[in-house]
């Protein structure tokens, strides 16, 4: 992977999602997700018999044992097709109880696809760790949540969210099961249609703490650095698919008796959206592998990545709804939804300009 090359198996796996995708997409089940739960259940078991949402679980407790260069694959297909599913947030579920150590329950999502997500984004900007607020208090045997977690990816229908929480000695881990979701979770609206979205508003709600005693503040740094990258991976997907639409209808449609792609603006418009994503996507795979080798580029080549491609998408995604002129903003063109996901992504887990700040920070600290 140090040359940027997959293998013959990540390759398979890329070809068995896609076939997977097609498949949905014939039956007109893509678009079904973005509102019919019957729907999101039905893929999700299918996700499930297909042995995605084992991924990342370690051999030992039945899963594949595989890396998040691996997720990557995965991941970027599912973007280009602006994914309704709950596959991502179960994926960065899978990735914080790895690195909390939480075997049991990895060998839950092995055995019966238990689906859980993360909650950390909180209001306000900057490092998503150290912005959180919520708070956790021991009152006699039980733990209780209080604060509020505005964005959590596919909260409802989940079997559990794993919350992050102040406590006396830091940041802590704290789940929520499916009994209690149900009470405190609710379904909210976002600039993007295809990402199903929940709030949290806790007030003294129980929880139970998982993973290591004493502060874990170090441990959530780098699964929010993971979830950077997975976030960057799955942008790398939706610029795919925006230039592939771009170029596409611009080969196609006829303006003035030519096509419009033989116009040497919008030529330039498709060579900036070529470089923005290759430039892009080199720094999600080399940020992926980094987090899989624990190189000593981790942390910065997960802020690159996220910084770069979350610029990339913005621009990539703006512009092919350019290319398509009115047509992009209508609700039957896919242009709208990838532009959406793009904007919505970057706000999530660092926006970009604090990934930007953090890699300053980093390039002058060493000189």
């Amino acid at each position: 992977m140090t040359h940027f090359q997959f293998d013959a198996e990540q390759d398979a796996l890329r070809h068995a999602v896609r076939a997977f995708l097609d498949d949905l997409a014939a039956a007109g089940t893509l678009r079904a997700l973005h509102d019919d739960a019957d729907a999101t259940d039905a893929v999700w078991r299918s996700i499930v018999d297909v042995g995605w949402t084992s991924l990342l679980v370690p051999e030992e407790q039945g899963g594949l044992g595989l890396g998040l260069v691996d997720l990557v694959v995965v991941i970027e297909e599912l973007g280009k097709r602006c994914f309704a599913g709950p596959y991502l947030s179960a994926a960065l579920a899978t990735i914080a109880l790895r690195h909390l150590g939480e075997t049991d329950r990895l060998a839950l999502i092995a055995e019966r696809g238990w689906r859980g997500t993360i909650a950390l984004d909180e209001l306000g900007h900057g490092d998503p760790v150290e912005r959180i607020r919520t708070r956790a208090r021991r009152r006699g045997t039980t733990w209780q949540l209080t604060g509020l977690k505005p964005i959590v990816l596919d909260a409802v229908g989940a079997d559990g969210v794993i919350v992050v929480a102040r406590t006396e000695a830091g940041i802590g881990t704290f789940l929520i099961e499916q009994a209690v979701i149900d009470e405190v979770v609710e379904s909210v609206a976002t600039i993007d249609p295809a990402r199903h979205c929940g709030r949290l508003d806790l007030d003294a709600t129980p929880a139970i703490p998982i993973g290591p005693d004493g502060d874990q503040t170090a441990i959530w740094r780098r699964i929010a650095d993971d979830a950077a990258v997975v976030l960057s991976a799955e942008l790398t997907g939706v610029c795919d698919a925006a230039l592939a639409m771009a170029v596409a209808y611009a080969k196609d449609r006829v303006q003035f008796d030519v096509p419009l792609s033989s116009h040497q603006a919008i030529q330039h418009k498709l060579v900036d959206m070529l470089h923005a994503t290759e430039m892009g996507r080199v720094g999600v795979h080399y940020a992926a592998w980094c987090s899989d080798t624990d190189h000593d580029d981790r942390v910065v080549a997960a802020s690159i990545a996220k910084s770069s491609m979350a610029e990339a998408a913005v621009m990539v995604t703006s512009e092919n709804i350019q290319v398509h002129g009115a047509v992009g903003f209508t609700w039957d063109s896919d242009a709208q939804l990838l532009f959406k996901r793009a904007k919505q992504n970057d706000l999530l887990f660092g926006a970009q300009g604090w990934h930007r700040q953090r890699i300053a920070e980093a390039v002058l600290s060493s000189t």
